[in-house]
């Protein structure tokens, strides 16, 4: 007899759906009577479950005639184990019930065509309420319309919060400042995926964990071999990580939670070992197999400027800025990448791949090619004459009317001073020191151009301070990582980050595949013409 187990499952996750009143009424049928289903009956439950939300949900309440014959029986069952067909959330939903840090006790009330609807109101351990509009289409007809979804939350997160006016970063609750210099990024890397710092045996097996996985599958590296030696290195992370799936297939049962942590560990691991062969890869240099007796961030520096003729040491000042720069990228809430991530696991797709698509999403200018857009913008102006045309440069920014553009001050989030930067500044000297480079002609020129930031009027008034990406990409600069890297180091550092959201987006009960709605504003509907006609 089959194992009807696997098919369960996949079914309890497809049923995550966009419309409240369909989870609502699939809760109920699945507590008492999915467990009794034949397989054929599971099958046509599946197919059942591929419609669209509203074309579902008016069959189950009757609004829509089922045709499709193997579906009727289906929606009978269905209907019979819920007769009450919901028209809103019942107010248990609406409760603290389940929900740990977020209340309900506000409503909020919406006129639209002459009638009024009131919606509960969520709030949160800390931060804005939001106004919950699960039922918005299904009473009032219409969808909000918000691009960029600048005032969308599509998730409940316990992970990482955010305070732009106030310039904060909260990891789990603890701020970014404390972390940076209190631990280090496995020690981050604990407290994102489970929720708490790790004691001293905690840490100890984690890190034992992580380093039993820093080498990749042997076949894996011949890979490389498929790409370009020009190739950008985001380009090949993208390709690689996709691949895992092919090479790790014990790990992709995302509703297997001990499939879920190897799947994460191996990630931890394998991404500066991955990470490090692209770059070796692109110079045409031998790859380095890991060093499990350094760190992290050693490791990682061995595996990038370590050959087989000569025995490499890393700095620990060097290992120390690389471990900071990894704790200051490792997560940043629900941003472009992150969200991509959990889009993608939302349909179901296997760890490897939702990560893969966090790095395209990362590779863009306006996301993770942030430090590599500003050290591009500093080799310009070195270009057009260094630190003795800096105020033409500077000029050019002010002028509206110039497509000239300031990179690396400023952060779109933070309408303060980026938490991170601070810390960031401090290792850029450390390591500025630690190599000599003070009187290095770039490097006066970045610093040059942060004193006129920080006291120049018109940057001060606009907040526009040197953020994290300005600072981080001298520091990568100055220790020989290649500008095409820095986005590859960035997405090395978030892997934690983008593995936390997706794992708490598959334990979230109330998470569906994603599906955003549109404002349409193409022809309507219209007959095509014989091509004698058009």
């Amino acid at each position: 007899m089959a194992d009807l187990h696997p098919l369960r499952e996949k079914i309890r996750w497809r049923a995550r759906r966009g419309l409240l009143e369909i989870d609502l009424f699939f809760t109920r049928f699945a507590a008492t009577e999915l467990d009794k289903l034949t397989e054929t009956q599971l099958l046509d439950l599946q197919d059942l479950l591929t419609c669209d939300d509203h074309e579902l949900w008016a069959m189950l309440n009757g609004k829509q005639e089922c045709t499709v014959d193997k579906w009727k029986n289906m929606v009978t069952l269905l209907r019979q184990s819920a007769p009450a067909i919901p028209t809103e959330a019942p107010p248990e939903t609406r409760s603290k019930e389940g929900n740990e840090g977020m209340t309900t006790q506000k409503t909020a009330t919406l006129g639209f065509n002459g009638q009024s609807y009131e919606f509960p109101v969520l709030s949160g351990s800390i931060g804005p309420d939001v106004i919950d509009i699960r039922t918005l289409y299904g009473k009032t007809g219409a969808f909000t319309f918000d691009p960029g979804f600048m005032s969308t939350a599509a998730c409940k997160s316990s992970i990482t919060y955010i305070d732009g006016d106030k310039g904060e970063l909260l990891y789990r609750g603890y701020p970014i400042e404390q972390l940076a210099v209190n631990c280090d990024y496995l020690e981050t890397c604990y407290l994102l995926k489970k929720g708490e710092l790790p004691n001293k045996t905690q840490y100890d097996d984690f890190v034992g964990t992580v380093k039993q996985h820093t080498m990749v599958h042997e076949q894996l590296t011949r890979l490389y071999q498929g790409f370009r030696r020009d190739a950008h290195p985001m380009a090949i992370l993208v390709g690689m990580v996709g691949s895992l799936s092919a090479y790790y297939q014990d790990s992709l049962d995302i509703n297997n939670p001990e499939h879920r942590t190897i799947a994460a560990m191996r990630l931890i691991a394998k991404l500066p070992t991955i990470t490090a062969m692209a770059y070796k890869y692109t110079i045409g240099e031998p790859f380095m197999y890991p060093r499990n007796d350094l760190d992290y961030a050693g490791n990682f520096l061995h595996m990038m400027f370590a050959t087989p003729c000569e025995k490499y040491e890393p700095s620990p000042v060097l290992s120390r800025a690389l471990d900071r720069i990894l704790i200051l990228h490792a997560d940043h809430e629900q941003n472009a990448s992150t969200s991509t991530v959990r889009l993608s696991g939302s349909s179901g797709a296997n760890p490897f791949a939702c990560i893969a698509a966090g790095i395209a999403c990362l590779w863009g200018p306006a996301h993770g090619g942030a430090n590599e857009a500003c050290l591009v913008m500093l080799d310009e102006i070195m270009k057009q004459g260094g630190v003795a045309k800096i105020g033409e440069f500077i000029n050019q920014v002010k002028d509206k009317n110039s497509s000239v553009k300031l990179m690396g001050f400023g952060h779109r989030v933070y309408k303060n001073y980026d938490p991170r930067a601070k810390l960031m500044r401090e290792t850029c000297h450390e390591v500025l020191s630690e190599l000599g480079l003070q009187d290095d002609p770039m490097f006066k020129l970045a610093m040059a151009l942060e004193k006129i930031a920080l006291e120049d009027d018109y940057f001060v008034s606009r907040k526009l301070y040197p953020n994290v990406d300005f600072y981080s990409g001298i520091v990568q600069k100055a220790m020989g990582i290649p500008v095409s890297l820095f986005t590859g180091i960035f997405a090395m550092a978030r892997t934690i980050g983008w593995i936390a959201q997706w794992n708490e987006m598959i334990g979230d009960p109330e998470q569906k595949i994603g599906r955003p709605r549109q404002l349409y504003t193409g022809a309507p509907c219209r007959d095509v013409k014989p091509m004698a006609f058009r």
